[in-house]
């Protein structure tokens, strides 16, 4: 019988036909990802792991910082911008942000391939897909135990699309997804930290070195997944699901269209955002005068409580997984943007009185056990004249389930693409990614040239 491992990589070998809709939801997700990477190039985080590995003028593949460099080290450095912000998507079966990674592996490798964007895609939704089927067996244990899926699950999975740009058959793809599970780690303890974007750059590169030793002969055992001392016995938490092989040979339908990925509205941890959509589905709707909120309780998962791990940020990093500063912020500004998470705004809004009225509980381990779906995060705010609000939500703004508009969509990615040559000619080639001869027309995001033309057809 064959592995998980075996059963993934054949599946992702040849991989069923694409519905239109899974192909645009691809496209939206790799521009997403793009714009993400681009507006993360000056962060701390990128600007670290770029001055550890150096730019060169000659390289195999272009950085988001300027200058080019090998494939592993560009898709580390540009993976970590990509996460940089954290306003990459988010991804539940991996528990993973599962785009930061697999997008940045993919254009490390692109120019060495002559990769069309019609193949961009087909490898992007093969490495989303494998994280879906690695992340099944374990995502939310996985995830609560501590680990951070997007450099573990995400490792793994995002091999398995570098593999097939490369061109790897299914064997190979399996080997590159064994070597993967080699180099899956990182803790969720590095939360609020600059360490955490560069989990996702970690992914990215371990992802293209997993796929490049493979293909030249490195062998790992292809029940790695299942086997004794092995991931899921090793990451799996408490309660891991299992793997089921046979839903994974029986998969159709695409993780995207069925499930999936889930863009950011709000510049901070995904943790926060189902309590921050819910206080502006309040906001809407009634008048709250932030000046009479008494208190705010919000109730959480375990996860997510334990993800927001600062109630007093002292930096725009700590800030990003702050429950209190998010929400203090949704009360006072009916919105998050890029520019409440830099160090002069974190310091001056982190002083205000309203974030001590802010409070997280959790579900217990036995509710979230027992519950058949995600479990609503609940939002109630006591005002000073003793009236109570109260919202849930269990699904944030972004999602299949409540999805941006196009206006939405296409503003975030403008925001990110401030002072980008040409950027809406590239923003249109992205909406039309299948039809572009090769990726050239990305050569302003990493090199600040102009370029006249950028659509191309074929």
């Amino acid at each position: 019988m064959p592995t998980i491992i075996e059963t993934i990589a054949a599946w992702c070998a040849a991989p069923p036909p694409t519905s239109d809709t899974t192909r645009r939801l691809a496209h939206h997700a790799i521009a997403d990802t793009i714009a993400c990477l681009y507006a993360g190039r000056d962060d701390t985080s990128t600007s670290a792991v770029r001055r550890a590995f150096g730019v060169h003028a000659v390289g195999e593949a272009p950085l988001v910082t300027g200058g080019r460099q090998s494939a592993s080290v560009s898709a580390l450095i540009n993976g970590t911008a990509a996460h940089a912000l954290d306003y990459d998507d988010n991804f539940r079966p991996g528990m993973s942000h599962a785009s930061a990674v697999i997008v940045p592996a993919l254009l490390s490798i692109a120019d060495r391939v002559g990769a069309t964007g019609r193949a961009f895609v087909d490898a992007y939704l093969v490495a989303l897909q494998a994280q879906d089927f690695v992340g099944s067996g374990v995502a939310g244990s996985h995830y609560t135990a501590g680990w951070h899926g997007t450099s573990t699950v995400g490792s793994i999975g995002t091999a398995a699309g570098v593999a097939k740009l490369l061109g790897m058959d299914a064997q190979g793809i399996a080997f590159a997804l064994s070597l993967g599970v080699s180099m899956a780690s990182g803790t969720k303890g590095q939360f609020g930290a600059p360490a955490k974007p560069f989990h996702a750059g970690m992914a990215a590169r371990n992802a293209v070195e997993a796929a490049f030793l493979a293909e030249q002969g490195l062998r790992g055992r292809l029940d790695i997944l299942e086997c004794e001392q092995g991931f899921l016995e090793m990451f799996g938490g408490e309660r891991p699901k299992g793997y089921d092989s046979r839903a994974i040979m029986s998969t159709r339908e695409h993780t995207i269209e069925t499930v999936g990925v889930m863009p950011k509205l709000h510049p901070c941890c995904g943790s926060t955002h189902m309590i921050v959509d819910a206080a502006l589905d309040l906001m809407r709707n009634a008048q709250i005068d932030p000046e009479n909120i008494l208190s705010a309780q919000c109730h959480v998962g375990i996860a997510n409580y334990r993800n927001l791990a600062y109630s007093e940020p002292r930096d725009e990093m700590q800030a990003r997984f702050s429950m209190q500063y998010c929400l203090a912020l949704a009360f006072r500004k009916k919105t998050l943007s890029l520019s409440d998470f830099t160090r002069s705004a974190v310091d001056k809004f982190s002083q205000d009185p309203l974030l001590s009225t802010i409070s997280m509980t959790h579900y217990s381990a036995a509710e979230e056990e027992q519950a058949k779906t995600y479990l609503p995060h609940k939002l109630k705010i006591t005002l000073s004249d003793g009236s109570v609000l109260e919202a849930e939500r269990a699904v944030a703004r972004g999602g299949l389930a409540d999805p941006f508009s196009e206006s939405e969509r296409l503003t975030k990615i403008r925001d990110c693409f401030d002072g980008v040559k040409n950027a809406e000619a590239i923003m249109l080639s992205l909406t039309d990614l299948d039809m572009q001869m090769d990726l050239r027309f990305l050569d302003p995001l990493f090199h600040g040239v102009e370029v006249q033309d950028v659509r191309k057809s074929g």
